[in-house]
């Protein structure tokens, strides 16, 4: 009888045992793993994949040429545990004929969720207001008096009108918004139809909006888009809501948009770099509030990740779920069988946004 070649699978981060109990269900899988909820030191990442077949990784690791590298010639899968795949070298990963997982889908809610909540959260200045009734600056009811900007009769710009974007949208429609626009790489009436969206360019868009949520992809077209030109061209009651990726935002621009009053005010799940250091110009303003990314495991995300084609082409049988509890891998895996989708990719050429190493 032929001993079993164990399939080395290295895992970047602590994930919850549901995770590591998919994993182990591979008899000819080894696992092995960064054993942190902080991320992954550069070099423990290249001694970790080395000879590995699979590697799951999250979106706080960028896997660039020098991590293939390292990897070598078994590494056949990459999983990650995230919607986005901006933090991987996909034409070099293609190259050399490694198959991508992702995760498409499963965040939608939660995040248009959050992007409501921003939004609101921001428009009503409730941060503002809580920190006066911490330091004794409310003092009696004034007409006046953090007076904030309502949805009613409102009209709202969404950058990137993918699935995120429609589920936003879906969410503030109730709230009675008299107009929606969206902006992307081209129209798409069938989608907008549901909200009766208008398709106008950046531009337009930056200038009639009274709200604007970005949700589009960091791609090399979008990486800065949100700049000087952008702000300028908002109104000054308008609130700014970024939910994307914080390389879509020039930072610098939007200080100087908030601090001169050119906008209202910003609310920002993502920024570069994350977590914002504590001295950062945009934690200094009232009228900012930069939030914590709370996409993750314990917000009933569901994540299925496959692992596939192990080694010498032969099939392996590994699948991995990471989520806060059991029962939503299980539903997400009824999910793919059920639409016979397969959350392989590896047909997008974007390059990897991460800073180079030295």
């Amino acid at each position: 009888m032929r001993p079993v070649l164990l399939m080395k699978v290295f895992v970047t981060r602590r994930i919850p045992p549901e995770g590591r109990a998919a994993l182990a269900q591979a008899a000819d899988c080894e696992v092995e793993q960064w054993d942190s909820d902080e991320p992954i030191p550069v070099k423990e990442l290249e001694r970790g994949v080395a000879g590995a077949h699979g590697l799951l990784c999250l979106l706080s690791d960028c896997v660039d040429k020098r991590i293939l590298d390292a990897a070598g010639a078994n590494l056949k899968v990459i999983s990650t545990l995230s919607v986005g795949v901006d933090h991987l070298a996909l034409d070099e990963i293609k190259k050399r004929g490694i198959r991508v997982g992702y995760t498409p889908d499963v965040l939608t809610d939660t995040t248009a969720e959050l992007a409501v909540s921003l939004l609101l959260t921001t428009c009503r200045r409730l941060p503002e207001a809580i920190e006066e009734v911490k330091n004794g600056g409310w003092t009696s009811w004034k007409p006046l008096w953090l007076c904030g900007y309502g949805l009613t009769q409102s009209t709202v710009g969404i950058v990137g009108l993918g699935r995120i974007g429609q589920a936003i949208a879906r969410r503030l429609k109730p709230f009675g918004v008299q107009r929606f626009l969206y902006t992307g790489r081209q129209p798409r009436p069938e989608e907008a139809a549901e909200f009766q969206a208008e398709f106008v360019s950046t531009p337009e868009l930056a200038a009639q909006s009274d709200f604007i949520v970005v949700a589009c992809s960091l791609t090399p077209a979008t990486k800065g888009l949100c700049n000087k030109d952008f702000f300028q061209k908002m109104k000054e009651t308008a609130v700014f809501v970024n939910i994307s990726r914080g390389d879509v935002v020039n930072q610098d621009d939007l200080y100087q948009a908030l601090a001169s009053g050119q906008i209202a005010a910003a609310g920002l799940d993502v920024t570069t770099p994350e977590p914002l250091p504590t001295n950062h110009p945009l934690l200094t303003l009232k009228n900012c509030g930069p939030g914590i990314q709370l996409r993750a495991p314990g917000l009933l995300q569901k994540t299925v990740l496959g692992l596939r084609r192990g080694r010498s082409g032969h099939e392996a049988a590994v699948a991995t779920a990471v989520c806060a509890k059991s029962k939503h891998w299980a539903a997400a895996m009824s999910y793919c069988r059920q639409e016979g989708k397969d959350p392989i990719i590896c047909d997008e050429k974007r390059p990897c946004s991460c800073k180079q190493r030295s």
